[in-house]
């Protein structure tokens, strides 16, 4: 099996699960042998396998003991989960796979680990209109993977999103995307590891003007992500991070409570639908 196929076209969910199909067919296995072995359930190797799924880290790591890999499946997956960002992004991934609290403030779009995979389709579209729909697709599988990968972990950090009003009446893409983007808020704040806030066109020019994230690490200092069109930016300042811990704050209470919130983006929904 070779690590360099991952530089291809296909997206790096599919390219995991092209492997593990060609790996479990020349051990001579069923899908059902294959998830009896992994202890899952047969149509979640059919997902992995079709490309659909990017298999967790655990399925990783029974896919090389049940092949005898060595490793290969694990460090494929670390590869192709990182696949479909820019470079300049992989230091933030790497610290929101770490972080125990994540706090964002979004203004314009909702926040990229919250995206539909329409929303994502479109964000990306716009951002990036000369590139070719292969490389959007990875980029949104990226992006959805991150979600993926905050869920699989057994304590799931807090994630506190503060949405500018703009970002939920800015119409991305169409309203039917817009009314999938809001439905889904609502049903990632059900969730008791997120909670949404909204910071309505009331409250003025809002304290921190541009998107930016605090990530808090269970070891280490909180740092601070901020980034332009081109750029990612982490600073673990402490004098920074207080700064903008202290913006962070005053967003927060300039903000509506977070059930008044819920109840906001419910009536935002109903005016796409």
């Amino acid at each position: 099996m070779s690590e360099h196929a991952v530089n291809g076209r296909k997206n790096g969910a599919a390219y995991f699960g092209q492997e593990v199909r060609f790996a479990r067919e020349h051990r001579g296995l069923t899908q059902h042998q294959l998830a009896d072995e992994a202890r899952y359930e047969r149509p979640y190797v059919t997902r992995v396998e079709s490309g659909r799924l990017l298999g967790s880290e655990q399925f990783a790591e029974v896919c090389d003991r049940v092949f005898e890999t060595s490793g290969f499946f694990v460090r494929l997956r670390e590869r192709v989960s990182e696949r479909g960002h820019p470079g300049w992004f992989i230091p933030y991934v790497n610290l929101e796979r770490d972080a125990t609290q994540i706090l964002n403030f979004s203004p314009m779009t909702i926040s990229g680990t919250l995206q539909t995979r329409d929303y994502a389709t479109v964000v990306f579209r716009q951002a990036h209109p000369r590139e070719e729909m292969e490389v959007i697709a990875a980029r949104v599988e990226a992006r959805l993977e991150r979600r993926e990968a905050l869920r699989r972990r057994v304590h799931q950090p807090s994630l506190w999103v503060v949405l500018h009003e703009a970002a939920l009446r800015t119409v991305t893409g169409s309203r039917e995307v817009m009314a999938g983007q809001l439905d889904r808020l609502l049903t990632e704040a059900e969730s008791p590891h997120v909670t949404v806030q909204v910071l309505p066109f009331a409250q003025g020019t809002p304290a921190g003007g541009l998107p930016f994230t605090l990530l808090t690490p269970e070891e280490g200092p909180t740092v601070l992500y901020t980034e332009t069109v081109q750029l990612g930016h982490v600073d673990d300042s402490a004098a920074v991070v207080a700064d903008a811990q202290d913006k962070y704050d005053r967003l927060r209470a300039a903000a509506m409570p977070p059930e008044d919130s819920l109840a906001f983006i419910r009536d935002v929904m109903k005016e796409y639908t």
